[in-house]
């Protein structure tokens, strides 16, 4: 990988590089020891596959909902076991990314590594083994992206279905942004694909990620949701890389997920209370792209926040960098650059209870 995708702004770290190398080596994956106890009521409630009755350890964390879902990258930045991070903070699920297109609107790992028999298919089993689930992230902010390269909503719902047949998933992420989001054309699109699938797969949780202004997002693509009558689970805004440098991170993300509630309250009609329940935000633990510090003390209000709003999802990028940086950040894009314990950010918002 070149040192221009190794350092450098938001488009060459938080998103899917086609990565050209032959294929991953496998994880050395243990099924750790989660709360599964916890996890089966409330997985199981969010659509998520019973699990085996496994007693706690003393040690081990309450497990998160499903909404807790930190996105975790196999395509480089030293990729962690999940299980680690699943015993250490009480995380379930993980957002793994992302699906892009390999070319005729074929999904792929990256556009280049397999749906299945690959490391990416090792890391589901891995975190469902030990009682936990994944939601894939189709798009991002570069590559080749199943949302412009097919043909038609109809093309790019079949792509989306793959996955899901192949996984036999219970929640997908459409993270659109970059030259998708700017194509009023594509958003359509992808809106038209995303009520197949939804009509094609009856209670499939479905997040739509995308970029925010500090005072919330541009409301076009929730507008044309709306007009469309496709409702979503969750409207997930991305309140960093906005100019935020030198000001308070948590105060600014409450900000702008207040905008995303009032453009879903507008678009839909909701009440506030339904418009929060149908809003989320993913955040960036430590040092963003553009050099907004969000520290730990920031997730913690970050997730009082949703706490007191009930928001329907609550994630970061992500958990490759959830670690202290062993040199001088950004380290290839593998730790946060601040102050922090191993998976200090993940075991925060893990604490979310919905």
């Amino acid at each position: 990988m070149s040192n221009q995708a190794r350092h450098g702004t938001r488009a060459k770290r938080r998103r899917a590089l086609r990565v050209s190398t032959a294929a991953f080596g496998a994880f050395a994956l243990a099924a750790g020891a989660v709360s599964l106890a916890a996890a089966t009521a409330s997985a199981t409630a969010n659509g998520a596959p019973n699990t085996p009755n496994i007693p706690n350890t003393r040690s081990a964390p309450k497990a998160a909902p499903p909404a807790v879902a930190p996105y975790l990258y196999n395509g480089w930045g030293d990729p962690p076991d999940p299980n680690e991070v699943m015993t250490a903070t009480g995380v379930s699920w993980f957002t793994m990314a992302f699906v892009l297109d390999s070319g005729g609107c074929e999904p792929q790992w990256d556009g280049s590594r397999p749906l299945t028999g690959g490391v990416d298919e090792r890391t589901v089993e891995a975190v469902r083994g030990a009682g936990g689930d994944i939601v894939p992230s189709f798009g991002g902010a570069g590559g080749d992206k199943l949302e412009i390269r097919c043909q038609d909503s109809t093309a790019l719902a079949g792509a989306y279905q793959k996955v899901i047949d192949a996984y036999g998933l219970k929640a997908i992420d459409i993270d659109i942004e970059g030259d998708a989001y700017d194509d009023p054309a594509v958003q359509q699109k992808t809106i038209d694909a995303l009520k197949q699938v939804k009509a094609d797969n009856p209670g499939l949780i479905t997040y739509v990620t995308f970029p925010s202004d500090q005072s919330g997002p541009d409301t076009g693509m929730i507008d044309r949701a709306a007009a469309s009558e496709l409702e979503v689970d969750g409207w997930t805004i991305m309140p960093f890389n906005f100019g935020g440098e030198g000001q308070n991170m948590a105060e600014l993300t409450a900000r702008a997920t207040d905008g995303l509630k009032n453009a879903v309250k507008n678009a839909y009609g909701y009440s506030d209370e339904e418009a929060y329940a149908h809003s989320g935000l993913s955040s960036m633990n430590g040092i963003t792209d553009v050099g907004e510090t969000i520290t730990t003390d920031d997730f913690r209000a970050i997730k009082d926040y949703a706490q007191e709003h009930h928001l329907a999802r609550l994630s970061f990028w992500s958990v490759n960098r959830d670690r202290p940086c062993p040199g001088e950040y950004p380290n290839d894009d593998t730790c946060s650059g601040t102050e922090q314990e191993p998976w200090e950010f993940s075991k925060i918002l893990a604490g979310f209870t919905g």
